[in-house]
């Protein structure tokens, strides 16, 4: 048996004792949970720290948004989007695919429903005035002059953390940028290193953690049984990021229940999930709104059928060296 086999499967031995008393505490965070959004019925959890209701998936709007090629369908998506209820939305500044940007598009949206969203993007730079200036670029594509969660982009090693943190650096500006409540929460994303993830989570005072679940075989370290307890230890907010990923190399795969295995995951506040189809949008409403849980059972054998996934490398983003937004 695979190293990583073993690790996912000690996990799930301590997830199973902890599945029961999750379900119970998304069902107690429901619609009725504290938040200016309108969740029309979605199911919620509490944000961390941030004390922020959010629906349990949230709207990615990465590479397969962009992929959606006609302005008035994409736009479609966002509409439908908020009127059911989706009002996590999730970007970046580098979200781009050709001359479609995805920030932008959202600006379109968001210049008439601005209140409605609760509105996630990332930046590049490391440097405290590149930082500034992707900051005021992403605030001018999308017509509005705050943002509620602004994060790094990718925090890939020790070596990149450290460097945030140098006077001048990245993490100087998101300060600065929360201090004058231009973005109202802060956090950073990754799907390389869990050891750098974890250190980031203790050794800053971000409020939220973006995640990726299901990424390339050469990921360093225990996502799901270390960086995510350090960022749950931390009161963060915990976002799980390619969960129906497995799905593209892995036939019979149903990213219902990819979707449900990321839900089912203690200490999971959300999944963001890529979004190209109002279809897809209203299939995601309908398994919020008929969630049920995982038995531990049922999340063992998905973790069976998930390792010849996590022994290969088919797809681009599954190699080393891959960056969300490159090639969308």
């Amino acid at each position: 048996m695979s190293r990583s086999s073993l690790r996912r499967r000690d996990f799930l031995k301590t997830m199973a004792a902890a599945a029961a008393g999750t379900a119970a505490a998304c069902k107690a965070m429901g619609p009725a949970s504290r938040s200016p959004y309108d969740a029309k019925g979605l199911p919620t959890a509490i944000l961390g720290k941030t004390g922020i209701a959010v629906p349990r998936i949230g709207i990615g709007l990465g590479s397969r948004f962009c992929a959606v090629e006609d302005e008035a369908t994409a736009l479609g998506i966002l509409e439908a989007a908020l009127d059911q209820g989706f009002y996590y939305w999730d970007t970046a500044y580098n979200y781009t695919n050709k001359t479609i940007v995805s920030e932008a598009r959202i600006g379109r949206i968001l210049e008439r429903r601005r209140k409605e969203v609760f509105l996630a993007t990332k930046f590049e730079e490391r440097s405290y005035d590149g930082v500034m200036r992707q900051l005021e670029e992403s605030l001018k594509r999308l017509r509005t002059d705050h943002i509620d969660l602004y994060q790094v982009h990718l925090i890939e090693s020790m070596a990149d953390l450290d460097a945030l943190g140098l006077p001048g650096g990245a993490l100087d500006a998101l300060r600065k940028i929360k201090e004058q409540k231009i973005a109202q929460f802060i956090g950073f994303s990754g799907h390389v290193d869990a050891a750098a993830m974890a250190e980031a989570a203790r050794r800053h005072d971000f409020d939220a953690m973006l995640i990726a679940l299901n990424h390339y075989h050469e990921r360093r370290g225990d996502f799901e049984g270390g960086a995510i307890p350090a960022a749950a230890a931390r009161e963060m907010g915990v976002m799980i990021i390619k969960s129906i990923r497995p799905r593209e190399t892995v036939e019979g795969l149903a990213a219902s229940d990819l979707i449900r295995y990321a839900l089912t995951l203690p200490l999971v506040h959300a999944a963001v999930v890529g979004t190209d189809s109002v279809e897809v949008v209203r299939k995601n409403a309908a398994l919020l709104r008929d969630f049920r849980p995982l038995t531990a059972e049922e999340m063992a054998r998905l973790t069976a059928r998930l390792e010849p996934f996590f022994a290969g490398a088919a797809l681009p983003w599954m190699r080393p060296g891959y960056r969300d937004g490159e090639g969308c």
